[in-house]
């Protein structure tokens, strides 16, 4: 646990940004890895690895689903390939072909999925994913990353690529967000991260929403109330001891998302609660609803998925679970 002075704002950087990153770096320890691109590069972070590896980086065009199963075929070969598009269309309009030729056949491929929540902004509700989460952790043997900024990003990429053997699904945004995460950090998949340690309530977040946790933490201690924040960066396979403990030592949990509030992480951390540690809990995300276009500020504050949102979700949450025990 590293205590939340710890982690400061470095300043904003786009989580496509530190995907990129990740992707040049394993690409120069490893000339196995290949990228496929949908069209787009730039947008979801491939340019440096394209600049550097043009003949290892393949843009199959608007055409999701062939660019799943060209991976898939890859992969079949010894490659091991990163397929990027937007997360709507990659989670969602190729999600045949995943299942299939990715996950069936359980091979190595790297799938990230961009433009992640409603801070895409502008691009509106057809481009901002927030149905992903639930669509590719129920999908067996595939591995579910959402990692908290571009750092993170980074080093999850790196570990998808060079620790995993199956299918990975990859989420992150576009827009520039804080980047609090030490490089020095270790990334393990399947092993959340306590940031802060507090005795009267948990808060799990992913992605985003981690950040907005670590200010509404903040928030709550100047009204006395201790909470302990959990980064949970891989939604599959999900850290069961360290939300069975939080239950325990808390009594009390809120989930923060930047995805729809049905079937996502909060859905799965309610999985593991109600069977090993029932207790009160509150879930923070999209409330069952399409997005539009907007600022991306605006659309997280419009949507309830701030900082003071969580802080208040937490409030309710600790009155209730109080009038009960009365």
């Amino acid at each position: 646990m590293t205590d939340f002075n710890s982690f400061q704002n470095r300043g904003n950087k786009p989580t496509k940004t530190g995907f990129g990153e990740g992707l040049l770096e394993a690409g120069r320890r490893n000339p196995a890895v290949v990228c496929i691109g949908a069209d787009i590069t730039t947008s979801v972070g491939c340019n440096f690895f394209a600049e550097a590896f043009p003949h290892r980086f393949f843009s199959l065009g608007i055409a999701e689903q062939n660019c799943v199963g060209v991976a898939a075929g890859m992969a079949l070969e010894g490659k091991i390939p990163v397929f990027s598009t937007y997360g709507v269309f990659a989670a969602l309009r190729a999600a045949d072909q995943i299942r299939i030729s990715v996950c069936y056949n359980n091979v190595h491929v790297v799938i990230g999925g961009a433009h992640a929540g409603v801070s895409v902004g502008p691009d509106g509700a057809t481009h901002q994913a927030l149905e992903d989460l639930a669509m590719m952790r129920v999908l067996p043997n595939m591995t579910v990353l959402s990692p908290c900024d571009a750092t993170q990003t980074k080093l999850a990429l790196i570990a998808a690529i060079e620790k995993c053997q199956g299918p990975i699904y990859l989420r992150f945004g576009r827009e520039a967000m804080p980047d609090f995460t030490p490089e020095e950090l270790e990334f393990e998949i399947g092993k959340s991260q306590m940031l802060r340690d507090g005795s009267h309530i948990t808060i799990i977040a992913t992605g985003h929403m981690v950040w907005e946790a670590l200010l509404a933490a903040k928030t709550l201690e100047s009204s006395g109330i201790h909470a302990r924040i959990i980064n949970m960066h891989t939604i599959k396979p999900i850290d069961e001891e360290a939300i069975i403990r939080a239950a325990r030592e808390t009594g009390a949990i809120v989930t923060a998302e930047e995805h729809q509030v049905v079937a996502g992480l909060g859905s799965a951390v309610a999985e593991v609660i109600v069977q090993h540690c029932p207790v009160p809990m509150a879930f923070v995300g999209m409330p069952n609803c399409f997005g539009e276009s907007g600022d991306p500020r605006q659309l997280m504050e419009k949507y309830g998925m701030t900082g003071q949102a969580i802080a208040e979700a937490a409030i309710r949450l600790l009155s209730r679970n109080a009038k009960f025990k009365k």
